[in-house]
C-alpha cells in the first residue's frame, strides 16, 4: 500500500491550523516586501499599477494554495510537493524535487537569511564591517539556536514559530498604525504617477517576479501535513487563510508606502531600503532602526519555518527509500526527524561559511517555480490517474484555478529564462546534478536486494 494511503508516519499529529498558518505566514513574510517596491516604483511609476501587480501576485499564490489544498487533504503525509510529484510523475521527478529542496530551496535560503540577519545586526550595533568572521558567527549562532528549538520537539518548535510570527505581524501593524496616526503622509500620493516612467508588459512581468519572490513560501504548510490534526480541514484552512492574510498585509503595506512618499520619491536611489525610507519620512530617523528590527524578526521567522518544514521532505524521501533510511528516524517521544533536521542545518552551515549561497538563491527561483507548477499540475494528473482517490477538499473552479497558476508560472518562467539565460541554465544544472545521485543510490539498493536474495536462497 502507498505510504500516503497507509499514513504510516511516525510523526505525531499535534499541529493545529493556527500553528500551520503561522508556518506559512512566517515563511512568506521575509525581507521581500520591505525591499522590492522601490524597484517597481522605478520601472512602473504608477501606484495603481504597482498595487495591481501585488494583487495579481497574491491571486497566483492563492490559486496555488487552493490547488495544494486538494493535494494536501488527499495525501496528508509529510513531504509537501515531493509527495505530489512522486505520486503523479514517478520517483525520479520526486527525487529531483527533493534534491533541489535540499540543495537550494531550503538550505540556501536559510543560509541567505542567516547572513542577511547578521548584516542587519551590524546596522543596529554599528560594527565597522558587515562581512568577515563575526558575521559568520552571528549567522551560525542564529541558525543553530533555531535548530535547537526544532530538535526539542513539535511543542517547542511550534511555540517558537507562533511567537515569532505574532510578534512580527504585531510590529508591522504597529508601524503602519503609528505612521498613519502620527506621521504626515498624504493619501493623494496614490493618485500621482511618475511622468518619466515608461511602464510596459515586460517591466510589469519583471515586477511580478519581484512580487512572487515576496510571496514565495505560500505552500509551507503542506510540508507538515503528516503532523497536523484533522488534515482534511486543517490543511486547506491554513493554506487559504494564511495566503489571504499575506495578500491583504502586502496591499496594506504598499498603500502605506504610497501614503508616506510619492512614487517619484520611492523611485529615487537607494531603491532597496524602501521600508526604511518610508519610516524615516513619517516618523524620523529612529524609525529606521525599528524597521531594521522588524527585518531581523521577519528573517528569523522565515528561517524557523524553513528549518521546520524542509527536513520533512528528506524524512519522506527516506521513508520511500530514495535516500538512506537513517534520515527518517525520529527522536522518540519528541517525534521529530532529528537526523533530517541536522542534515539540513549542517549543509546550510557549509553554505554560510562558503559564501556561495547568494548565487544559489539567485538562480534557484525559476527552478523552484517550475516544481511548484508541476505540483499544481499533479491536481490534473491525479484526477485522471486516480479518480477514486479520496479528496476531502476539491479545488474550486477546477480546472480554471490550477490552469491559471500553471499558465502564469509558464509565462514567468519563460520570461525569466529569456532575460536571464545564464541563471536559468545554472538552475537546470543544479537540478540535473541530482541525477547521478539518484542512479547511484538505485544501483546500491539493487545490489543490496540481490545480496539479500542470494543470502535467503543459501
Amino acid at each position: 500500500m502507498d505510504r500516503a494511503q497507509s499514513d504510516q508516519s511516525t510523526l505525531p499529529r499535534r499541529i493545529g491550523w493556527f500553528t500551520a498558518a503561522c508556518v506559512l505566514v512566517g515563511n512568506v513574510v521575509g525581507s521581500g516586501i520591505f525591499t522590492t517596491t522601490g524597484f517597481m516604483a522605478r520601472d512602473l511609476g504608477d501606484p495603481g499599477l504597482i498595487l495591481s501587480v501585488w494583487l495579481v501576485g497574491g491571486s497566483i499564490a492563492l490559486a496555488g494554495a487552493l490547488s495544494y489544498s486538494e493535494l494536501g487533504a488527499a495525501l496528508p503525509v509529510a513531504g509537501g510537493e515531493y509527495v505530489y510529484l512522486r505520486r503523479a510523475y514517478g520517483p525520479f521527478i520526486g527525487f529531483l524535487s527533493g534534491w533541489t529542496s535540499f540543495a537550494v530551496g531550503f538550505s540556501a535560503a536559510i543560509a541567505a537569511g542567516a547572513m542577511s540577519f547578521a548584516a542587519y545586526v551590524h546596522q543596529l550595533i554599528s560594527f565597522d564591517s558587515e562581512r568577515g568572521p563575526l558575521s559568520s558567527v552571528i549567522a551560525l549562532a542564529l541558525l543553530w539556536s533555531i535548530t535547537a528549538f526544532h530538535l526539542a520537539g513539535i511543542g517547542t518548535g511550534g511555540f517558537l514559530q507562533r511567537t515569532l510570527t505574532v510578534l512580527n505581524m504585531g510590529a508591522i501593524l504597529s508601524l503602519i498604525a503609528a505612521g498613519v496616526m502620527v506621521g504626515k503622509g498624504d493619501w493623494r500620493h496614490l493618485g500621482l504617477s511618475d511622468a518619466q516612467a515608461a511602464p510596459s508588459i515586460g517591466l510589469s512581468l519583471v515586477s511580478l517576479i519581484f512580487a512572487l519572490y515576496a510571496y514565495s513560501g505560500w505552500n509551507a504548510a503542506v510540508y507538515l501535513a503528516g503532523e497536523v490534526t484533522e488534515p482534511a480541514r486543517t490543511i486547506p484552512r491554513a493554506l487559504i487563510s494564511g495566503t489571504l492574510f499575506v495578500t491583504l498585509l502586502y496591499l496594506a503595506l504598499n498603500a502605506f508606502y504610497f501614503y508616506a512618499l510619492s512614487v517619484t520619491d520611492l523611485a529615487q536611489p537607494p531603491l532597496l531600503p524602501v521600508a526604511s525610507k518610508v519610516a524615516v519620512a513619517l516618523l524620523g530617523m529612529d524609525a529606521a532602526r525599528f524597521v531594521t528590527m522588524i527585518l531581523c524578526l521577519s528573517i528569523t521567522g522565515a528561517m524557523s519555518a524553513m528549518v521546520w518544514a524542509g527536513p520533512r521532505v528528506y524524512y519522506a524521501m527516506a521513508q520511500d527509500g530514495l535516500i538512506p533510511s537513517y534520515f527518517c528516524r525520529t527522536s522518540g517521544t519528541r517525534g521529530t526527524p532529528t537526523h533530517a533536521i541536522l542534515l539540513q542545518s549542517l549543509w546550510a552551515s557549509v553554505l554560510v561559511l562558503s559564501g556561495s549561497f547568494e548565487q544559489l538563491v539567485v538562480y534557484s527561483g525559476t527552478v523552484l517555480m517550475t516544481f511548484s507548477a508541476l505540483a499544481v499540475g499533479a491536481v490534473l494528473v491525479l484526477r485522471r490517474k486516480e479518480p477514486d482517490l479520496p479528496r476531502p477538499y476539491r479545488t474550486p473552479l477546477y480546472p480554471l484555478v490550477p490552469g491559471y497558476f500553471i499558465v502564469m508560472s509558464m509565462v514567468i518562467i519563460w520570461n525569466a529564462a529569456s532575460e536571464r539565460p545564464l541563471e536559468a541554465g545554472l538552475g537546470l544544472v543544479t537540478v540535473l546534478a541530482g541525477t547521478p545521485l539518484y542512479l547511484l543510490w538505485q544501483r546500491f539498493r539493487a545490489t543490496q536486494r540481490a545480496h539479500g536474495s542470494r543470502g535467503q536462497q543459501s
